[in-house]
């Protein structure tokens, strides 16, 4: 039963895949300009910076020791995270004051808000919200990072360190999501079921507020 969860948020997420999303398509088929880069880079800021807190909440949700190690370690790597996205964004031309002073269009905001709610919900939502947050990253890092040098001539370490580091990190981070998804019982499965549903379409709606504003609808 526990490995059926799993496999039915595998296939959400497979079917929800960022990849899809215009926006992305646009990225790995180098049809953006840098300005929408720019822009994206300080609406997915808001997500970035909220990531330390949805691991947090998980933190505090649990209640089985043998799990305090792993996600403490994933915790203090979230926090690492936030300084090279800045990094990023400034290789696309934005200052670090610019981007620290923004505070995100309102969907955008909707779409972190979703992500914090589910965090603060239960254990198993927001493991699950999680678990449906990462597990494609280290595929759409290696695809952010084929096209920064590919199409947009951004190939620095601080264009692209960022993106190296969730190729990595989120391997891990994932699995360690995974395996307690695994071990639920079964009348908590639904719920976290739904949670990840709800995380992959947060994410697609912070895309979603990337394109209107940025590109354009009917780009």
């Amino acid at each position: 039963m526990s490995n059926d969860l799993v496999e039915r948020i595998d296939s959400e997420i497979e079917k929800r895949s960022l990849l899809k999303h215009p926006f992305y398509q646009m990225w790995s088929e180098g049809r953006l300009q840098v300005d929408h880069l720019r822009g994206y880079s300080k609406e997915y800021f808001q997500l970035v910076k909220a990531v330390p807190v949805f691991v947090q909440n998980i933190a505090n949700a649990n209640d089985n020791p043998t799990l305090n190690a792993e996600i403490q370690s994933n915790l203090a790597e979230e926090k690492e995270h936030i300084e090279p996205w800045a990094r990023f964004a400034g290789a696309v031309g934005v200052p670090s004051d610019e981007l620290t002073d923004y505070n995100g269009l309102s969907k955008t905001n909707g779409a972190v808000s979703i992500m914090t709610r589910l965090s603060a919900s239960s254990f198993e939502e927001a493991v699950a919200a999680m678990y449906a947050f990462e597990a494609e990253l280290p595929k759409i890092s290696r695809s952010k990072i084929d096209g920064l040098k590919t199409f947009y001539n951004l190939d620095s370490k601080d264009a692209t360190n960022y993106f190296e580091i969730h190729e990595e990190a989120d391997v891990r981070h994932a699995q360690v999501w995974r395996n307690i998804l695994k071990s639920l019982p079964a009348e908590k499965q639904e719920t976290a079921y739904r949670a990840a549903v709800e995380s992959l379409k947060a994410q697609n709606m912070l895309l979603d507020s990337v394109h209107e504003k940025y590109v354009g609808v009917g780009c």
